[in-house]
């Protein structure tokens, strides 16, 4: 039986375009992928750069202003639709299971979401969550498996009795690893609103 669920932000509630960081730096010439910029992004999901030490890197290896590092890397993110907030303020108010968000979300990306969104919509989706977990305050990303490890032993939580929810199948691999359930949502095909009749077989 499932008493605990573990959602992802991303794709799950708050919509993205995640080749646009990609694609922007591109028209730069700039490989996105490349070993450098790659060890870049990692160490400041896990927050061990600060926002400053990012744009610099940019700055001063790759000639990016700080202004226009931070467009290309908020570009990604899009609208958070209001029907999701819905449906997990229900969730969260039927008290039936306890709910954790657990997302690789960096210092500048959740900056951008506060302003973006009113104060009251972002307020009422984090009070949603008995924790809010962001990997730049953790200093664990996923798929990492000492990410979901850490959520686990930190609010007592039984694998077997845990689902965790993410657009990505190299995340939900991971969870798997370690007995926890898993809803790989396909973004575009499937929304969260979906979780009960998606996973019928769970609860």
């Amino acid at each position: 039986m499932i008493k605990n669920i573990i959602f992802d932000f991303g794709d799950i509630f708050i919509n993205l375009d995640k080749k646009e960081f990609a694609r922007r730096m591109q028209d730069l010439k700039i490989e996105a992928k490349s070993d450098v910029v790659h060890k870049t992004l990692e160490d400041y999901e896990k927050g061990l750069i600060s926002t400053e030490n990012f744009t610099t890197f940019f700055n001063n290896h790759l000639g990016i202003s700080p202004e226009k590092i931070i467009e290309f890397w908020n570009s990604i993110l899009l609208d958070f639709p209001a029907h999701r907030l819905t449906f997990l303020q229900e969730l969260a108010a039927s008290k039936k299971y306890r709910l954790f968000l657990l997302s690789n979300t960096n210092d500048l990306h959740i900056s951008w979401i506060k302003n973006d969104l009113e104060d009251a919509f972002f307020n009422s989706f984090k009070t949603c969550f008995e924790q809010f977990y962001l990997s730049h305050e953790i200093h664990f990303k996923k798929p990492d498996l000492n990410c979901f490890e850490f959520v686990l032993k930190e609010n007592n939580l039984e694998a077997s009795e845990t689902l965790f929810v993410d657009d990505l199948k190299e995340n939900t691999q991971a969870a798997n690893r370690l007995g926890i359930h898993t809803w790989n949502l396909i973004p575009g095909k499937e929304d969260v609103t979906e979780l009960f009749t998606k996973n019928k077989n769970l609860f």
